[in-house]
C-alpha cells in the first residue's frame, strides 16, 4: 500500500500496462471516478470508485442519474465523467474543495500541499528525445568525425567536419543493403569513411539523418534555392516568410508540423530567421473515401475489373451490375483507386477538377467514378460552348461573335461569376467556384450570341481548375501566347448588385408570404405591395391593420387586431 498524504488513507498499488513509464514519474494516482481507463480497470478488479467531481446537469441527464444519487451510483454508470465540474467529497480538516470549480480546486489543493510541505506544483512536458540517427543509406550524412588510434579503435574524440567542406555528400554505393551491424551501409564505403586531419586519422559517422532533417526546413530553402554560400539570405527570408498557407493532412499535426515548428523556433532563438512561427494559416484537407464494389454473392471486385458507364458500375468480365458501399480506402477492401484509372479514361483536367468539386476542402468526401463522369460532361459542354467540334479543324463555335456587345443580362452573369470565383479561390472554396462556372456554361449555352470577350473571361476563370483544356480554348479564341500571361479578370460592381430582392411578409410576426421587389423600392411602395398581396389579404380579412413595419431590403411586418 501507499499512504495518501492528504487524508492518510491506504491506497492499493497495482501494476497496469496502460500506465506509461514516460508519463510523470511512471507511478500515478488513479482516479477511477474521473478517468475512463481507471474506471474500466477498477470495475474489472472490483476496486472502490469514488466521485470527487460533480458533473453538470446535462451530463447527469444523459446518464439518467440525479445529483443526489450520483456519488452513490458512480460505479454503476456507463462511463466516467472526465471533464471539469464541481468538487465533492474532497475535504480534510485543513482544506476543502467541495463546491469549487475544477480549475479553482486545482489551485487550492496545490497551494495547500505547498504550504503543508507535502508537495509543490510542477509542469511536466510531454516532449521526448528525438532519435535523430538512422542506420540506412539514404538520408543526409551526419558531419561528425570520430578520431581513431593506430589500431583503428575510437579514442573518444569527436569533431565536426569543417564548414568549408560542407555539405557532406553520400558516397556512390552499388550495395546499400543493411549490414546487420550497428554501423549501417555507409561502413561499406571504405574509401569514404576514413579521413586524415592534421596528422590524425578519423572515421566518418556512418549513421544518416532522418527524412525530417531536410523536410523540416525545406520551406526556408525555397526562399533562396540557388544560394550556394549559405542556406538562405536573411533579406530574402525576411521578404518571403512566414508561409501564408500550410495545407496538410491531420496526421501531419504530430509529425511534420510539430517538427517544422520546433526546428523553426530553434532557428529563431539562434537569430537565423525573423519570424517566431513559420506558418500563418493551417488547413487540414479531408480524407477521400472510396466505394467498395461487390458482386451479388459478396465478393469484392477491384477497380481494375470494373467498367463505369452511364452512372453505373459493371463487372468487366461478367457484365454484372455491382453494388457499392462507401468506406475508407484500403488494399484489403480492394477499393484503392489507381490514379491512372480516371486519368486514362477521362484525362488530367477532369480528374483534377473532380477532386476539387467533391466537397469542401476540409471535409471527408467519397470518391465516385460516376461523379468523375459528370465533370467530364461539364468540360465537354464548356468546350462545345466555344469550339465547333463538328468542324474539320480548330474553329470557333458559330455563336461566338466578335462584333457583338454583351447584353446587360450577359454582363451580370459574367461579372457575378468573376466575383464569386475570385472570392471562392481566395477562401479555398474550390467546389463552389466550380459550381459558379457550371452556372455560367448553362446560361451562355442557351444564348443565341456569345460575345468573344465573355468567352475569354470564362477561359481565364477556368484555367486554375482545368489548365490544359483552358489553354486549348485560349488558342481557339485566337491567342498565340499562353493565358498564364493574361491578367486575372476583375468584376464590375455595377453588374454584381441584385436588381430585385425577395422580402418576407409577416403578419403579427409570422411569415405568411414573400414578395419580389426592386432593390430601390421605397417603404411606401413596399407597404402597398404587401397589403395588396393575395395571400396576405386572407389574413387581413376581418381584422384592422394597426401598424405596418417596413425594414427596407429585409422584411415587412403587418400588425393586425386580434
Amino acid at each position: 500500500y501507499a499512504i495518501n498524504p492528504v487524508n492518510g488513507e491506504r491506497i492499493p498499488v497495482w501494476i497496469a500496462d496502460y500506465v506509461l513509464i514516460s508519463y510523470g514519474t511512471g507511478a500515478i494516482m488513479a482516479v477511477p471516478g474521473h478517468d475512463q481507463r481507471d474506471f474500466e480497470f477498477a470495475r474489472k478488479f472490483h476496486l472502490p470508485i469514488q466521485a470527487v467531481v460533480l458533473p453538470p446537469d446535462s451530463w447527469l441527464e444523459q446518464m439518467r442519474v440525479s445529483r443526489e444519487d450520483y456519488a452513490a451510483r458512480v460505479g454503476e454508470l456507463a462511463s466516467a465523467f472526465t471533464d471539469d465540474g464541481t468538487g465533492v467529497q474532497s475535504s480534510n480538516p485543513g482544506v476543502s474543495l467541495n463546491g469549487l470549480p475544477t480549475p479553482e480546486a486545482k489551485r487550492t489543493i496545490n497551494a495547500w500541499l505547498e504550504s503543508s510541505g507535502l508537495g509543490r506544483p510542477a509542469i511536466k512536458y510531454k516532449l521526448r528525445d528525438w532519435l535523430f540517427s538512422r542506420q540506412r543509406y539514404w538520408g543526409e550524412p551526419i558531419p561528425i568525425l570520430h578520431e581513431v588510434d593506430a589500431e583503428g579503435k575510437p579514442t573518444g574524440l569527436r569533431r565536426p567536419v569543417p564548414e568549408d567542406r560542407l555539405p557532406v555528400l553520400l558516397p556512390e554505393l552499388n550495395d546499400f543493403k543493411p549490414t546487420g551491424s550497428p554501423e549501417g551501409p555507409l561502413a561499406k564505403a571504405a574509401g569514404w569513411i576514413w579521413v586524415q586531419e592534421g596528422g590524425r586519422k578519423f572515421c566518418r559517422e556512418t549513421n544518416t539523418m532522418p527524412q525530417w532533417a531536410g523536410s523540416c526546413w525545406y520551406y526556408l530553402r525555397f526562399c533562396d534555392p540557388r544560394n550556394n554560400a549559405r542556406a538562405w539570405d536573411s533579406e530574402r527570408e525576411k521578404y518571403w516568410m512566414p508561409v501564408d498557407v500550410y495545407v496538410g493532412g491531420a496526421e501531419h499535426a504530430v509529425l511534420h508540423l510539430l517538427y517544422a515548428r520546433f526546428w523553426h523556433k530553434v532557428l529563431f532563438d539562434r537569430g537565423h530567421v525573423s519570424t517566431l512561427e513559420p506558418f500563418q494559416r493551417l488547413i487540414n484537407q479531408g480524407m477521400i473515401l472510396s466505394i467498395t464494389y461487390r458482386t451479388s454473392d459478396g465478393r469484392i471486385v477491384p477497380y481494375s475489373k470494373i467498367n463505369f458507364s452511364e452512372g453505373k458500375a459493371a463487372h468487366a468480365e461478367t457484365g454484372e451490375e455491382l453494388a457499392g458501399e462507401t468506406e475508407k480506402m484500403s488494399k484489403s477492401r480492394g477499393n484503392v483507386i489507381p490514379v491512372d484509372l480516371p486519368l486514362q479514361q477521362y484525362g488530367a483536367d477532369t480528374t483534377r477538377l473532380y477532386e476539387m468539386f467533391m466537397g469542401p476542402l476540409e471535409t471527408t468526401k467519397p470518391w465516385s467514378m460516376q461523379g468523375v463522369e459528370g465533370i467530364s460532361r461539364f468540360l465537354n459542354r464548356a468546350w462545345r460552348m466555344i469550339v465547333d467540334e463538328e468542324a474539320q479543324g480548330m474553329r470557333l463555335n458559330r455563336k461566338v461573335l466578335d462584333n457583338v456587345e454583351p447584353t446587360n443580362e450577359q454582363l451580370r452573369a459574367l461579372h457575378k461569376t468573376i466575383q464569386s470565383v475570385t472570392e471562392d479561390l481566395e477562401a479555398l472554396r474550390f467546389n463552389t467556384g466550380i459550381s459558379r462556372l457550371m452556372e455560367f456554361v448553362n446560361f451562355f449555352t442557351s444564348q443565341a450570341a456569345r460575345p468573344r470577350s465573355c468567352m475569354e473571361t470564362f477561359v481565364l476563370l477556368l484555367a486554375p481548375f482545368a489548365p490544359h483544356i483552358a489553354e486549348e480554348m485560349w488558342q481557339a479564341l485566337g491567342h498565340t501566347e499562353s493565358l498564364a500571361h493574361a491578367p486575372w479578370p476583375v468584376s464590375d460592381a455595377r453588374f454584381t448588385l441584385e436588381e430585385a430582392i425577395e422580402i418576407p411578409i409577416q403578419v403579427n410576426g409570422k411569415v405568411r408570404s414573400r414578395l419580389v421587389a426592386s432593390i430601390t423600392a421605397g417603404s411606401d411602395d413596399l407597404e402597398r405591395m404587401a397589403l395588396e398581396d393575395p395571400k396576405i389579404q386572407r389574413y387581413l380579412d376581418g381584422h384592422a391593420v394597426q401598424k405596418v413595419i417596413v425594414v427596407p431590403k429585409k422584411l415587412i411586418n403587418i400588425v393586425v387586431s386580434p
